[in-house]
């Protein structure tokens, strides 16, 4: 290796330009057989530097994130679940919802595909570089609840509220009891108009006086939740019942009457 390009590979890696820095060689061979101007060489270098450190902070918020799976609305099965307007969904991918501080709200039956829309749009904030946050209702209600608990409610309060974008999952499986109802009602307040977020749950909203056990709590939930939303009703069978009806484990008249 010559002086020179020993020295370029330390000031490569001096710049953390490490793209560049492992595959200098070739490149110039490449650069040298196509007879590229300098400008022309340039413009490739940079090219592939920009394109490595998007892909590593899509990597890296993707990992913050905190997604229970990694799923696309390119692998979601619309056909599947005719009452959705995909029209809608493809608008929410484009994101404006989350510069606009607007919320998603996902209901349905268990297994109709909410976690799947929820995660995927979150997927999307995160390649558009919008820091996001999913996490399942149970676990945030017991870690607001902990938190209270030990004097650091504020401290864990600021924690959700600062991705651009926090999710969360199942809203309704369990009853939140009044204490964690009012924790709850504390994190949707102060994201209020200035975080998005997207929410999923198997139950209507008229039902979500028994999930918080109080209907002026819920109602004051809604009232935030609801003033610049979209819900998304989708009515349909569970995916995880057609997988095992393809596989013979269920017949399709049982998925019918479920």
């Amino acid at each position: 290796m010559s002086t020179q390009l020993f020295r370029i590979q330390e000031n490569l890696k001096h710049l953390k330009l490490y793209k560049t820095y492992e595959h200098l060689e070739s490149l110039l061979e490449e650069a040298s057989k196509e007879n590229l101007s300098y400008s022309d060489f340039l413009d490739q270098l940079l090219a592939r530097e920009v394109a490595a450190k998007k892909e590593k902070n899509i990597a890296m918020r993707t990992a913050l994130a905190k997604f229970p799976f990694i799923k696309t609305l390119e692998s979601f099965d619309f056909s599947f679940q005719p009452s959705i307007d995909k029209k809608r969904i493809k608008d929410l991918a484009t994101c404006r919802f989350i510069a606009n501080g607007e919320n998603v709200i996902f209901l349905g039956p268990p297994g109709v595909g909410k976690t799947h829309l929820a995660v995927a749009l979150g997927i999307k904030a995160v390649t558009e570089g919008y820091r996001t946050y999913f996490t399942q209702a149970l676990p945030l209600i017991a870690n607001l609840t902990r938190a209270y608990a030990e004097n650091r409610i504020e401290e864990r309060l600021k924690f959700y509220c600062q991705p651009k974008l926090l999710i969360i999952d199942e809203i309704g499986y369990i009853p939140i009891d009044r204490h964690g109802a009012h924790l709850f009602f504390q994190l949707i307040s102060r994201r209020y108009e200035k975080g998005a977020m997207i929410l999923t749950s198997n139950r209507s909203f008229s039902q979500w006086n028994e999930i918080f056990g109080d209907p002026v709590i819920a109602t004051a939930i809604l009232d935030r939740l609801l003033h610049h939303s979209t819900t998304i009703n989708i009515k349909g069978n569970s995916y995880r019942l057609k997988e095992k009806v393809k596989a013979g484990l269920v017949k399709e008249r049982e998925t019918q009457l479920s």
